[in-house]
């Protein structure tokens, strides 16, 4: 697992060419914000912008040094693949608020954390308002998820659920590195 930070800015080649065909500038999430569906690479046009990005199917590997898709193909846009325009981009999840379901507010969202298949285990969070164990992590579950906020922009979070999962995280410990700031995030040494 790692923060989808790390992935921002590394270089894009083709396994078949060796090519450079760009570097990650975000990621699409899925609207559930469950998994990454693909690359964003950049813009062009001046009058009549079009997204470049990548399908996450299209990439085979995501190194710690470059990300690798299998040809030049694999780069596309909004207009030829028009379910991307639907797709969340990863920045747009960035500084959303996290609350209970009451309204309490619990933090701020810093970025996502990603596992290797892609999917979206869970969140990382730039601040929070609480004291206790979210405070101490700073990291949602994916499964304490109740709405991801794609109506009202605010992330709703079931806190009983989540505060188990923390408390049970403590039962058995895992290694910790930096994340964002002095965020501790807790990450997979497999």
């Amino acid at each position: 697992m790692r923060l989808a930070k790390e992935l921002i800015n590394k270089p894009i080649y083709s396994i078949d060419e060796g090519k450079l065909l760009g570097k990650v500038q975000d990621l699409y999430l899925d609207s559930n914000c469950e998994a990454v569906l693909g690359l964003y690479i950049g813009s062009q046009g001046l009058v009549r912008r079009k997204a470049e990005l990548i399908r996450a199917g299209d990439v085979h590997v995501y190194g710690a040094d470059a990300v690798l898709v299998s040809n030049s193909a694999a780069v596309t846009d909004d207009s030829a693949l028009p379910a991307a325009k639907s797709w969340l981009r990863r920045e747009k999840l960035i500084g959303r608020e996290v609350n209970s379901p009451a309204g309490t507010r619990l933090g701020i969202v810093g970025d996502v954390i990603v596992d290797t298949d892609g999917s979206i285990t869970a969140y990382a969070l730039s601040k929070t308002f609480v004291e206790g164990p979210l405070a101490a992590k700073r990291v949602i579950d994916r499964s304490t998820i109740v709405d991801v906020g794609q109506e009202d922009g605010t992330m709703t979070v079931d806190l009983v659920k989540l505060e188990a999962a923390l408390i049970n995280a403590d039962a058995a410990p895992m290694p910790v590195e930096e994340g964002i700031g002095d965020m501790p995030i807790v990450v997979d040494t497999d």
